[in-house]
């Protein structure tokens, strides 16, 4: 028998499946790369012929994390991180579907670029890995992409990345266009304008620190733009990142009033805030970049109560040459595929937000939005998924970063919650203890 196809059933476990509001004891059986069954009544459905038993007692077995932001430098920037290295970092956080941003040189804004990600991916990836396109072309803001050309090669989202379209006009024919295809539009907002050169949240330690400041209306007034051409169009919009309190009501108030729109957030903006800029630490350098605890406390309840959507981890990998500079020249972003589990659930240790929740917005309401069949602990689905020893404390040292860059947020901090092992497919992609990083799909 081939062993990376070997039945696998894990008894004693906790199985938390968001997908079907589950959290109990019971037992996963997985054979042919599918679940058969994961719960309860799984205890009593017999073990498939071969099958590896894995003793769960401990551990809890949840569906594969779905990430929906993740920068990647390939191609053109292969010494930050590559399809192959960002697929073992996912691995290693229980992420087993990633959804990468176009802005790569070249820009991902044709089909033959998608295609070379997928081809890539297949080729290289350790997880599932589904390209987002550019909205516009080049991400110049100018022109539009072929979206219904590439929904119909398999692109699930577009996206200008990190960019945000001032044309409105330019947007709502993207919108229309999208909405005939039932394309996803996954929108940045970040007044280029207004930031000017901001480099951290304005306001009182802004000016402390003597460092120029980001309005809060830098997002909130783009978001507030697009929400009224969601309206006027019907398409399918999506908030890709807020972090204020007033871009939270503003996503409150558009879903009363029906429209098809979602919103996400980082976990960084659920679990820090500017006060861990500290002494003008670089990797703390995001965007949007981090608020008030007020604005903090306003994500996560927007969370709890579903306002926002989904988890992202905005995994974005820059050198140590890019970090290495005073904090106002250094480049914008942190890693995260390690860590997204672990950091969002300092939320469920706090008793902020339930586990259950805090699953969903990392597992099926990320899979449900991209329309990928994934996220899922029920009968018949792909069987990825991660066993977690949810009480397991560790500290996240720099020598267990796999990402090829190593600017995090969370460098040295105390987390808690493990990934053990993470199966896509069926098939063990990573586990602790044993370099599995080189294991066929």
């Amino acid at each position: 028998m081939n062993e990376s196809l070997r039945p696998i059933v894990v008894e004693n476990a906790r199985i938390l499946d968001p997908s079907r509001g589950l959290d109990a004891l019971g037992t996963l059986i997985v054979a042919e790369g599918q679940i058969r069954a994961a719960g309860p009544e799984a205890r009593n459905q017999g073990v498939p012929d071969g099958a590896e038993i894995v003793d769960g007692a401990g551990l809890a077995v949840i569906p594969g994390l779905v990430d929906a932001r993740v920068f990647i430098g390939e191609p053109g920037g292969e010494h930050r991180e590559t399809i192959r290295s960002a697929s073992r970092a996912a691995a290693a956080g229980g992420v087993t579907s990633i959804l990468t941003m176009p802005d790569t040189d070249p820009v991902i804004d044709d089909i033959a670029l998608a295609q070379f990600v997928m081809r890539t991916a297949r080729e290289t990836a350790v997880v599932n890995v589904f390209p987002a396109a550019a909205l516009t072309k080049g991400l110049a803001g100018r022109e539009m992409s072929e979206i219904g050309l590439l929904s119909q090669a398999g692109v699930p989202a577009f996206t200008d990345g990190r960019r945000t379209i001032a044309n409105p006009a330019l947007l709502r024919r993207l919108m229309t266009y999208a909405r005939d295809f039932d394309a996803l539009v996954m929108h940045a907002t970040q007044d280029a304008d207004l930031t000017g050169a901001g480099v951290m949240n304005e306001g009182l330690l802004a000016s402390w620190l003597g460092l120029p400041g980001i309005p809060r209306e830098a997002e909130i007034i783009p978001l507030e733009r697009d929400l009224r051409l969601a309206a006027l169009t019907r398409c399918r919009y999506h908030a890709a990142e807020i972090s204020v309190a007033e871009s939270a009501e503003a996503m409150r108030a558009a879903k009363r009033r029906g429209l098809s729109v979602t919103a996400g957030v980082s976990v960084n903006h659920l679990t820090l805030n500017e006060n861990d800029v500290g002494q003008y630490r670089t990797f703390f350098r995001l965007s949007p970049p981090l608020r008030t605890e007020d604005d903090r406390q306003a994500m996560v309840a927007a969370l709890a109560d579903g306002t926002i959507d989904v988890i992202v981890s905005a995994h974005d990998p820059q050198d140590a040459d890019g970090k290495r500079h005073p904090f106002a020249e250094a480049e914008v972003g942190a890693i995260g595929l390690e860590t997204l589990l672990p950091a969002a659930l300092r939320l469920h240790n706090s008793d902020d937000v339930p586990l259950l929740r805090i699953l969903e917005a990392l597992t099926i309401a990320p899979a449900r939005l991209l329309k990928l069949d994934r996220g899922t602990l029920a009968p018949g689905a792909v069987a990825d998924f991660a066993l977690v020893d949810l009480e397991a404390p560790f500290v996240y040292s720099r020598d267990r970063i796999r990402s090829k860059s190593k600017n995090t947020a969370f460098e040295n901090a105390r987390l808690q919650g493990e990934v053990r092992r993470t199966f896509v497919a069926g098939r063990t992609v990573f586990e602790t203890g044993q370099d599995r990083r080189d294991m066929p799909r």
